[in-house]
């Protein structure tokens, strides 16, 4: 194990399906994976839009919080979406997850995501103690 990184891990996000953390921390940084709309408890995808966005913010901050943070410590997220007609959809959702000042953000347009997922996010977390 690398002394200088630090891998987070729970059970209340979904396991990762690839070869990679839930997050790694790194000093005062932490670095969420990208997050898509499964059930920690079932593995499964959630159906729909706005639960998959709902789904995806809750399982970032539940990883956020295994880190011992929380979203509103985030600096920048990234949001993937199958569909940028979904986009109001995501700043609605925002407003639940984080408060202002709002973290800086980009929004991607792609072709597909993993498991036929509509939305995907990650986040880079400040957590200097």
């Amino acid at each position: 194990m690398n002394d200088k990184k630090t891998f987070i891990s729970t059970r209340r996000a979904p396991e990762a399906i690839g070869v990679y953390s839930q997050a790694v921390r790194a000093g005062g940084l932490v670095c969420l994976s990208g997050q898509i709309g499964l059930s920690p408890n079932t593995q499964q995808l959630v159906e729909g839009i706005d639960a998959q966005i709902e789904q995806v913010f809750s399982n970032l901050a539940s990883v956020a919080e295994a880190a011992g943070a929380s979203l509103n410590d985030a600096l920048k997220i990234t949001v993937y979406l199958t569909d940028l007609a979904h986009f109001p959809r995501v700043n609605e959702a925002m407003t639940r997850f984080f408060t202002a000042p709002y973290p800086a953000r980009a929004v991607v347009g792609v072709a597909s995501l993993p498991r036929g997922a509509l939305v995907e996010a990650d986040a880079i977390l400040s957590c200097l103690d």
